[in-house]
């Protein structure tokens, strides 16, 4: 197949925050060293999701409000492609357009951070530990029903604020973003799968564009990370298969070694009492297919229940 011709100009599109503009010009930087004969510049915008700060996601409408606005941009030709955290990302993408690559994952787990106490172990009762993530506030109510859980919205630098304020004992974030904006410093310890499953896709970027533009897709390919795609394909195969969005607690985490995928997964009740959890193991090339079986096997566990008893306190 002949190379696709490199155009004159890419506009990456992303959020406003900082987050999401470090992370938009990693793929930049990138870019420009693939194809310097092309201007490659950010068009940057605020989404619902950044606008709207004191409402828990689950409650507005979901992760996907970060980013129908950069797919908008995409479709009314402001921008070529849009950069995401994989964990933003629906589990079905909108008719007309594709995840073009996955790049390499960061650093997948939760992180612990408090100015005060070393782990979520220590915390004493009635300490409150500050989460935006229902997945992450179900792990914690089942494994620690002593401490207070509360909603925790706004950028990683607001966020670590309002720990420094005194507003919350210990908060949980993700490790990538604390990674990626050089404040590695801030985390207290880090939390293994064990401890705290990771959101499916966590750590992992996309670059989306739009389905006809096959040329793009192609010229996206060196960015592209066959592992990390792997393993989110299976975690997203699973999510989808149980309707995952960020209105239900649930965590899917995959790891290759050799050639083999392991892939774990949970559905559970926000106030974590009820829970399900299982896990498979096969080739890392089948991981989607492993991702719909071990969705079954949660429903056969009980998921359903659970995800048909939020459905109805979410209608």
């Amino acid at each position: 197949m002949p190379s696709p011709p490199i155009p004159t100009k890419i506009v990456i599109a992303t959020r406003e925050s900082a987050l999401a503009i470090w992370q938009a010009n990693f793929i930049r930087h990138w870019l420009v060293e693939l194809y310097p004969q092309s201007e490659i510049s950010l068009l940057s915008m605020t989404t619902r999701g950044d606008q709207i700060l004191d409402t828990t996601l689950s409650k507005i409408g979901g992760k996907g409000l970060f980013i129908k606005e950069l797919e908008q941009s995409m479709s009314d030709g402001r921008a070529d492609i849009a950069v995401h955290s994989m964990k933003d990302v629906p589990m079905n993408i909108p008719t007309g357009y594709v995840l073009a690559a996955i790049v390499k994952r960061e650093d997948p787990r939760d992180a612990f951070i408090s100015n005060q106490y070393t782990s979520l172990e220590v915390l004493p009762t009635g300490s409150v530990v500050g989460t935006s993530s229902l997945r992450r506030e179900s792990q914690l109510r089942a494994r620690f029903p002593h401490l207070q859980v509360q909603p925790l919205r706004g950028n990683v630098q607001t966020r670590l604020r309002k720990l420094d304020e005194g507003q919350y004992a210990a908060i949980i974030l993700a490790a990538a973003g604390l990674k990626r904006l050089g404040l590695a410093n801030r985390i207290t310890t880090l939390l293994s799968p064990e401890q705290s499953l990771p959101a499916v896709g966590q750590g992992a970027l996309g670059i989306e564009c739009l389905s006809d533009k096959s040329d793009l897709v192609k010229l996206m390919q060196p960015l592209h990370h066959l592992e990390t795609a792997q393993c989110v394909e299976a975690e997203r195969a699973m999510s989808r298969e149980l309707g995952g969005s960020c209105q239900v607690p649930l965590g899917g985490f995959a790891e290759i070694t050799g050639k083999e995928l392991h892939l774990r997964g949970f559905v559970a009740s926000p106030d974590g009492s009820c829970m399900v959890s299982d896990q498979l193991s096969g080739k890392a090339e089948t991981g989607a297919t492993m991702g719909v079986h071990l969705a079954r096997n949660l429903k056969a566990q009980g998921a359903d229940e659970i995800l048909a008893a939020l459905e109805f306190t979410n209608g």
